[in-house]
């Protein structure tokens, strides 16, 4: 999958004093590196390796027969919000054998996109139950890969997602549409905390 890599080459500012940071997960060849190099203002980080036929008999390629090349430890990208807010990306290396990285990863993360390619949906799986134990808030995007699309509602199910996790369509190729999940996910997490913060005060009037 074959992504636009923007050509802004922008410098971090003097006053950028907060960093912010979002992983990107999901199986193996979900598009993860795609997204971050096609929504970064830099020239993003990756640790890719072209892959060899040794590596056939350890990853599952049947339904990715163009990628050539994978992430060995994780993709780095970055979005400056505003004068003192910069977000940065991390996409996370899909192999199993890779997962173990997962955990530092997650350290100190805001939120994180699952990225799903529906014609591997199982693949997904793990991500999502290694966020729901860190409690780490997450959204789910389905990648288009061109084929058939899938109604939201038969993708909750095969990922038994909760209600309140939101699922949208992307094309990680395109900025607008990266920008488009991160904007939700960044919507859904100040969601989630405005919901717990008036929980916490609900429970402080009732304690008074």
């Amino acid at each position: 999958m074959d992504s636009a890599t923007s050509d802004v080459r922008t410098p971090l500012g003097a006053t950028a004093d907060n960093g912010l940071k979002i992983v990107v997960v999901g199986g193996f060849g979900v598009g993860k590196t795609t997204m971050v190099r096609s929504v970064s203002e830099i020239r993003p980080l990756n640790t890719e390796e072209t892959m060899t036929r040794a590596g056939e008999t350890v990853d599952d390629t049947s339904e990715i027969r163009g990628k050539t090349a994978t992430t060995v430890a994780f993709d780095f990208g970055r979005i400056t919000l505003d004068e003192r807010n910069v977000l940065y990306l991390f996409g996370a290396p899909g192999q199993e054998r890779f997962w173990f990285l997962w955990d530092r990863l997650f350290s100190g993360t805001l939120g994180a996109v699952v990225l799903v390619d529906t014609r591997r949906i199982g693949d997904s799986w793990y991500a999502i139950d290694r966020l729901e134990r860190h409690g780490t808030p997450f959204i789910v995007a389905c990648n288009d890969f061109g084929g058939a699309r899938h109604a939201h509602e038969d993708v909750r199910e095969a990922l038994d997602l909760d209600p309140q996790v939101p699922l949208i369509d992307c094309d990680a190729r395109t900025r607008e549409s990266s920008k488009q999940v991160l904007i939700t996910l960044v919507q859904h997490i100040q969601s989630r905390y405005a919901g717990q913060r008036d929980h916490a005060a609900a429970s402080s009037r009732e304690f008074v």
